[in-house]
């Protein structure tokens, strides 16, 4: 069974949020990278780009389905992880580390008690 980072915060859509102060790291979880195989493509926002709490940031696509990748929080991107554009295949190797989507500063800390914990997560993918 995979590791979900007890660090992390979680979303209903598998995204996964690692805070640093006033920055967020945005990831999809294992869970989600296993549901849809081998990923061929990511699409993700420049920084600067700006994004509310459960909008549409980019995009995930492998080989069976294309899916839309949503903001955990709200903010703007401040960085972006180029090197999925070259070797998306990183997100199925390593979804909770070097495959991080979007770095957020985000507008509104409170955000993120909406979220879930590791354990929830868990328990949620597990019905």
């Amino acid at each position: 069974m995979a590791e979900y980072p007890g660090n992390y915060l979680y979303t209903k859509e598998h995204e996964w949020l690692a805070l640093d102060g006033e920055i967020g790291t945005v990831g999809i979880t294992h869970h989600a990278q296993e549901e849809l195989g081998d990923i061929v493509f990511v699409e993700l926002p420049d920084p600067g780009a700006r994004f509310g709490q459960g909008e549409s940031f980019g995009t995930i696509e492998s080989v069976k389905a294309v899916s839309e990748l949503y903001a955990p929080v709200s903010g703007e991107v401040v960085e972006v992880n180029d090197e999925l554009m070259d070797k998306p295949e990183v997100v199925n190797e390593d979804p909770h580390g070097a495959a991080w989507l979007v770095k957020i500063r985000l507008d509104d800390p409170s955000q993120v008690e909406a979220l879930m914990s590791s354990q929830e997560y868990q328990s949620e993918i597990e019905e």
